[in-house]
């Protein structure tokens, strides 16, 4: 490895602090290291060519950042969670050097991420998107219309606040927020889901990774179309949002099995608090049910 960059979290003291731990350990380990907060575009279209791999100092959301600006270069990711959940960001700020280590002992796995590409038709401009992307009401008012068209065939026409569209990684954001379904993280298929939808017959969908979808709005309000929550752009009433699976993969450099990933969720959704009960036995026959052995 000769060039690693290092992506630090704007606003984090402690990103900072675990940064100059990263950049005195690299030292004579490789050939070039730079680094930048994750928001100057400058510094990174500069550096970007030709790194071997970025190292993220933040929480998930520097995560998703980090994915979309290495587009089109295929760098892996190393992320380390200076944040909250840590869905992305699975390394602890205290074993970074540790597992920079294990990177240049090659002592690792890649793991690929599947992206989303949304393209506005009348701007001409391609995004991409690591969770989602979401199309809907700019502000808290009336509800807006969306006409939704799955592979050129019209599927449904919704009344709700939003539409969204994500992949497997984004199946755990907003989409879950919104009653969608948990996709495995690698899974290449997608998820639509309607925020707040006035019909109960509105469902989340699962599609093929080939699938495009096309989303008409249409509103007397602001609209909006939101890149991973983060880029968001207004749109005019009738405009069209479609949204495909993205060239690009992210690539995330991991160091555990494969199947932690469900140990990790259920820690994560804070899923097996039941099991955290002082009595356990006393528990399960409270509610009716033999206890474990």
């Amino acid at each position: 490895m000769s060039k690693f960059g290092i992506f630090v979290h704007s606003r984090s003291s402690n990103a900072h602090k675990v940064a100059d731990e990263v950049l005195a350990f690299l030292e004579g380990k490789c050939d070039e290291v730079w680094h930048t907060s994750d928001w100057d575009d400058s510094v990174i279209s500069e550096k970007i060519p030709g790194t071997d791999a970025l190292i993220c100092l933040g929480g998930d959301g520097t995560m998703l950042r980090a994915a979309r600006v290495v587009i089109p270069h295929e760098i892996p990711i190393l992320g380390v969670n200076m944040g909250r959940l840590g869905f992305l960001a699975e390394v602890r700020p205290g074993d970074a050097t540790k597992r920079i280590q294990d990177f240049l002992d090659n002592r690792y796995r890649l793991e690929e991420r599947t992206m989303l590409q949304a393209q506005v038709p009348s701007w001409g401009v391609t995004y991409h998107a690591l969770n989602d992307v979401v199309v809907g009401r700019s502000k808290i008012s009336r509800p807006v219309y969306v006409d939704v068209s799955v592979n050129n065939s019209r599927l449904a026409v919704h009344r709700c606040d939003a539409m969204i569209v994500a992949s497997a990684t984004g199946s755990t954001a907003y989409s879950f927020s919104a009653g969608g379904p948990i996709l495995h993280p690698e899974s290449q298929d997608l998820v639509l889901t309607v925020v707040a939808p006035h019909f109960a017959a509105s469902r989340p969908l699962v599609l093929p990774p080939d699938t495009q979808i096309d989303l008409v709005v249409s509103a007397e309000q602001d609209l909006v179309v939101s890149i991973d929550g983060q880029d968001d752009r207004t749109l005019a009433s009738g405009d069209t949002v479609s949204v495909c699976g993205s060239p690009h993969k992210a690539r995330f450099i991991r160091f555990s099995d494969p199947q932690d990933y469900y140990s990790l969720l259920a820690e994560r959704l804070d899923w097996l608090r039941v099991l955290r009960a002082s009595d356990q036995s006393e528990l399960f026959e409270l509610d009716g049910v033999p206890s474990p052995k």
